[in-house]
């Protein structure tokens, strides 16, 4: 019902404003013409098939604006909307002079033609810089606030959205790393990762259950401490499995996507999307080890080779200590020799002080072995 309106619209003003403008633009012409009407249906036909173009053209735009408002994050809407606003407001404020001016009836279109013009390049101005500083222009409205007086001067850039993925919920760290204060700004949650870990709550496979109802615990958690930093994106993208659709989620709010995948990482990084991989955060923050350095271990199990204890730093890291078999179970001071990074993650290589050497109670367990 709408695109036979639509083309009503369009057809009926094209065929007017051509055979009205034919009387008006071509005067000296039509006082030579014999057969005006037919001249003035020629015009008039012209008009239909402008109209014809211009109906297609507003059809193809109008659905393009329909999707992207159907898959546009609220706050991107609402500052795209106040900069089409604006800019429309301030090209009438300067058209309302030009439009009062008294002109002659053979360049009377020129008023028109203006009031077109105008709107159309302050409109797109607007909304271009609603879609580029949306963000700083709504915090605008609040010009008590130090944040966006910062923010507006270019001093201070506002923190950007943060879009969890299916596998950091999952993992569970994020909480730590917001608490802590790593992740700063909004933490958006789509609801397809929410659909996701539904799905995996509700299956037969023990695993996948398990893992569900952790991230969906971990999100309750998470509404209860932060509240309203806390956002549900409700966004429908035609597009498919969760990872496409947050990689075009992560895309139109200029937002960075945290996720523990490193497929999804690398995807993002090769479509030049903000993105932030969990498992290298990590690395990043072990404490470095150096050759030489001297470090107090529990050793708690014994290694693959002879004589060999293995103990752990605080984050996990294995320590292949050698000699320190004798010491399962206890805390000794050791020195690190040599690291080896693997695809698994980082070893650690480390030997026992020398003057450390077996107790008497331990040379008699061993002797009794």
């Amino acid at each position: 019902m709408e695109e036979p309106l639509i083309l009503i619209s369009f057809l009926i003003p094209g065929a007017a404003a051509s055979w009205m403008g034919s009387s008006i633009l071509l005067k000296n012409i039509l006082v030579k013409v014999e057969n005006i009407e037919g001249l003035r249906l020629i015009f008039a036909g012209l008009g239909v098939l402008f109209g014809l173009i211009a109906a297609f053209l507003f059809q193809r735009l109008r659905k393009r604006l329909l999707q992207q408002i159907r898959t546009m994050p609220t706050d991107l809407l609402v500052s795209r909307s106040v900069g089409l606003i604006l800019g429309l407001l301030i090209a009438n404020l300067v058209l309302a002079p030009i439009l009062l001016l008294p002109l002659p009836s053979e360049i009377v279109l020129i008023k028109p033609i203006a009031a077109i013009l105008s709107n159309i390049l302050f409109g797109l101005l607007g909304y271009n810089l609603g879609e580029v500083h949306g963000r700083t222009l709504l915090r605008l409205f609040n010009p008590n606030s130090t944040e966006a007086l910062l923010i507006a001067e270019g001093i201070l850039t506002p923190a950007s959205a943060k879009i969890l993925d299916t596998s950091v919920i999952i993992d569970g760290r994020i909480n730590a790393l917001i608490s802590c204060g790593l992740i700063e700004g909004q933490v958006i949650v789509a609801q397809t990762v929410i659909d996701e870990l539904q799905q995996l709550a509700d299956s037969s496979n023990n695993e996948k259950r398990g893992k569900g109802r952790r991230g969906l615990k971990l999100l309750t958690e998470l509404r209860e401490l932060y509240g309203r930093r806390l956002v549900l994106n409700n966004t429908k993208y035609e597009a498919d499995g969760t990872d496409q659709k947050l990689l075009k989620l992560t895309e139109d709010i200029g937002g960075t996507l945290i996720t523990a995948d490193f497929n999804l990482s690398q995807i993002a990084v090769v479509k030049q999307l903000k993105v932030l991989n969990l498992s290298e955060l990590i690395i990043a923050l072990r404490p470095e080890v150096q050759p030489g350095e001297k470090l107090n271990l529990k050793i708690v199990r014994e290694g693959k080779e002879e004589n060999q204890g293995v103990g752990y730093l605080d984050d996990g890291t294995m320590v292949v200590i050698e000699g320190a078999r004798f010491a399962i179970g206890q805390r000794q001071d050791i020195v690190i020799t040599g690291e080896l990074q693997t695809t698994t993650g980082r070893m650690i290589f480390g030997q026992l002080e020398k003057d450390q050497t077996p107790n008497k109670s331990n040379k008699t367990q061993a002797s009794e072995g």
